[in-house]
């Protein structure tokens, strides 16, 4: 199946894409915390890819969305309960995705955009395969391994030191490195061996593996390392974080460093001349798949030099000098058996196909997503015809396509073999938990239940994202046990679980009794609530579940207001669409109308501020990290404007932000600073009168400290 065209995202409108995003957005977080925090993927690679791509390709058409709660500015998932925790010296990024041969080359021409090459100039890349399994940092110092980590949420990961000691591809000890150097790659596991392991598991009457993945991941995330060394693991090093000593000038020697090293890296990572060579060694890639005996989705490519990558930097959770390539999905034929309604902590209603189980690339699967009503129908709500929609039945037999897990999305539906007594789905009309009914806003393609904080729906998602990986993360309170506490009354809204303790008496001797707890968890779970009533007002924020707040938007509001005091009193005093509150909020480089009208609207409403400020009154909430770097710079709001000659608006902007400097689109009476080059308009003028200082791209580089 062919992912959304570029003319398709074309004739989307403004209204239409708005409608969309957080639809998006619900099944990626939902797919997220899936994939990277059970180990038990719900949707496949293709339709989780399928759905970023989407809505990257969304946001790129209009700017002034990005700021919708989007997995795009997203890394990993929340961490497994049981683990002790490593913050990662140096972040841990995801990739970029390409799908076609023509974002490959689109990749190139932004690279060579951004750091203002011409089309013949030369620019090499590595390509290596991208292997199907679990990302690891492992940190040495003077040669001697000292813990390693998942990737966790990216900034956090689990402290799994004493599983890697356990597979044989990870040295313990290396000679000749840098005396701090962070080795990363992924764990996986052979086809063989993990057939192996099936059979091993199977006579032994424990549970089977679905793929090579999940075996890998729940092998490494023991938490008795015995069990680990019992599983055939293996690793791939093909990256580094943290060094005291440059490895190499050029990506290819750096790897060729880590082989050096002891550690085992790809032998099909070749250098190519650009994206001609860069499609040729994927295909190659591609031809061997099946007879590499490990599991790969796609190949990535980097930037060659070094120097450059540096240049490029990153986006907030990708590097611009690295992208995947992923491989097509696989597809198979099913029944669909019902469609079952979920309703999200927004209220948004969102139907699931329940398909006849299937084996598809030896998974097997029983549910896809089904997007919303107009979806299923092949038509929206004024009876036209929309893209994408099937006109979907219970009884039709339907195409689902995956990329290694499970399957997520109906690809196409067989009229020919449609029962004859296959009706048209009829969308609920009410909300299927509390009975209220569901609405769909004038050009919104989802269906809301209007239940509020009645829904027990919607309670319970809130209670969930509240204490996810992004927002309070408490150490033994998971989706379980929120779902638990609040069927049994005990946790109604967040407020709650910081009074938890005191409203039960002793709380331990409520909590110890009950199945699945004893004494020492429900101490462990009393004392992870205490040690969380001190918050970073960006947690706070995005814990909150505001609609269109997510983790990038919600560090942008509480770098811009610095406490949470600040914070509330604007939000407060916000009027949607005037007043100076208003134009502060909305001049915040990242944020637009419609995000800034959820924030505002959410701290007016009466019952909304009522339990926010219930919840607050237990916290102490930390002020916003002030930007650690000393540059001249650090702290300034900084606008660009005109033409810059000597390097390009992206790269400017970047170097501004790595320098601890905030960058806004406007000219207001915050800005610190215009950096104005030839052509500059409106924005110096204003600049003028407001007295703002103006300096030119030479003294811009000067005081950046060079380009």
């Amino acid at each position: 199946m062919s992912e959304p065209s570029r003319t398709e995202i074309d004739a989307l409108s403004e209204a239409e894409a708005r409608a969309e995003m957080p639809s998006l957005i619900a099944k990626i977080e939902a797919a997220n915390t899936a994939y990277h925090t059970h180990d038990a993927p719900e949707i496949s690679d293709a339709e989780y890819d399928a759905l970023k791509q989407r809505l990257a390709a969304i946001e790129a058409k209009f700017p002034a969305l990005k700021s919708e709660q989007s997995p795009t500015e997203q890394v990993g998932g929340q961490l497994a309960e049981g683990f002790g925790k490593i913050t990662h010296a140096i972040r841990m990024m995801s990739l970029a995705n390409a799908f076609s041969d023509e974002e490959v080359t689109e990749f190139d021409e932004s690279v060579r955009s951004f750091l203002g090459l011409k089309s013949d100039a030369k620019l090499n890349y590595t390509a290596e395969p991208k292997i199907d399994g679990l990302s690891l940092s492992i940190r040495y110092e003077k040669g001697k391994l000292i813990h390693a980590a998942t990737r966790g949420d990216g900034a956090v990961g689990e402290n799994v030191t004493e599983n890697a000691r356990t597979i044989d591809d990870i040295p313990t000890s290396i000679a000749d490195a840098p005396d701090v150097l962070e080795v990363r790659g992924e764990v996986y596991m052979s086809h063989a061996d993990f057939e192996a392991l099936n059979s091993r598991n199977e006579a032994a009457g424990e549970k089977r593996f679905a793929n090579p993945r999940n075996a890998a991941a729940g092998s490494l995330r023991q938490l008795d390392p015995k069990v680990t060394a019992s599983r055939p693991l293996k690793f791939f090093a093909y990256a580094w974080g943290e060094l005291s000593a440059p490895l190499a000038e050029t990506q290819i020697e750096a790897i060729a460093r880590l082989q050096s090293l002891g550690f085992q890296t790809n032998p099909l990572t070749e250098l190519c001349d650009g994206p001609a060579d860069m499609l040729a060694h994927y295909r190659e890639i591609e031809a061997k798949r099946a007879t590499l005996g490990y599991d790969i989705d796609g190949v990535v490519y980097k930037v060659n030099d070094l120097a450059l990558q540096r240049r490029l930097g990153f986006r907030s959770t990708t590097p611009r000098w690295a992208i995947a390539h992923k491989f097509p999905a696989e597809l198979a034929w099913t029944q669909l058996e019902g469609i079952d309604i979920q309703v999200g902590r927004t209220g948004a209603l969102s139907p699931v196909a329940r398909l006849t189980p299937v084996t598809v690339g030896g998974v097997v699967v029983s549910n896809a997503t089904l997007h919303n009503e107009d979806y299923i129908a092949g038509r929206d709500s004024k009876g036209a015809e929309i893209r994408g929609g099937k006109d979907i039945r219970v009884g039709d037999w339907v195409q689902v396509y995956r990329a290694g897990d499970v399957i997520p999305k109906i690809a196409d539906v067989d009229l020919a073999r449609r029962p004859e007594d296959a009706v048209p789905y009829d969308f609920p009309t009410h909300c299927p938990r509390c009975g209220s009914e569901a609405i769909r806003e004038e050009g919104d393609a989802v269906r809301r239940c209007t239940g509020g904080l009645i829904c027990p729906a919607q309670a319970v998602e809130k209670l969930k994202h509240f204490v996810s990986r992004a927002a309070f993360d408490i150490e033994g309170l998971g989706a379980k046990q929120v779902e638990q506490f609040y069927e049994d009354g005990w946790i109604k809204e967040p407020a709650d679980i910081f009074t938890l303790e005191e409203r039960y008496g002793q709380g331990i001797q409520q909590l110890k009794n009950r199945e699945g707890w004893g004494e020492k968890s429900a101490r462990n779970l009393f004392a992870a609530i205490a040690e969380k009533r001190r918050i970073p007002l960006q947690r706070l924020i995005f814990a909150l579940g505001i609609r269109h707040v997510g983790e990038t938007s919600a560090g942008m509001l509480a770098t811009h207001y610095g406490t949470w005091d600040a914070f509330e009193t604007a939000m407060t005093q916000a009027d949607c669409g005037q007043g100076p509150e208003w134009d502060d909020l909305i001049s915040i480089d990242g944020v637009g109308e419609t995000l800034a009208t959820s924030v505002v609207t959410t701290f007016q409403q009466e019952a909304e501020r009522a339990s926010i400020d219930r919840l607050t009154a237990h916290l102490s909430v930390e002020e916003a990290e002030k930007p650690k770097s000393d540059s001249p710079v650090s702290g300034l709001t900084v606008v660009f404007t005109g033409t810059l000659e000597k390097m390009t608006r992206a790269e400017a902007k970047a170097r501004a932000e790595a320098l601890g400097a905030k960058v806004s689109g406007s000219v207001s009476a915050k800005t610190d600073l215009l950096v104005a080059g030839p052509g500059a308009g409106s924005k110096a003028k204003k600049a003028a009168e407001l007295n703002i200082r103006v300096i030119d791209e030479d003294e811009w580089i000067a005081l950046a400290g060079g380009a």
